[in-house]
């Protein structure tokens, strides 16, 4: 079997509102395992409680996900601030 070699290079990730869609996605984890938990008797009678917890995990480990690409988006533009500020030389940075 041969090895599989690309033919071409791959592309540049996307960038969007990273933050606002793991919220998002953070809030309705969250809001699923409210809404389940009413019926947890149902779930439990038909041993499908697993769904409840996964969606409590889930927002937990959405918190988590907050967390991060907060701290990786506020590292991208303190990197995209200091390239800017290297690429303007130190004579306009003086002056500022």
């Amino acid at each position: 079997m041969a090895k599989w070699t690309p033919r071409h290079e791959a592309p540049e990730p996307l960038e969007g509102p990273v933050v606002a869609t793991i919220t998002g996605g953070t809030i309705l984890w969250f809001v699923m395992f409210l809404v389940q938990v009413p019926f947890y008797g149902w779930f439990a009678d038909r041993d499908l409680t697993w769904w409840v917890w996964t969606c409590l995990a889930g927002g937990g480990l959405g918190l988590i996900g907050i967390w991060y690409v907060r701290r990786r988006d506020a590292a991208i533009k303190r990197d995209r601030a200091a390239r800017e500020a290297e690429a303007a030389g130190p004579r306009e940075a003086g002056q500022a």
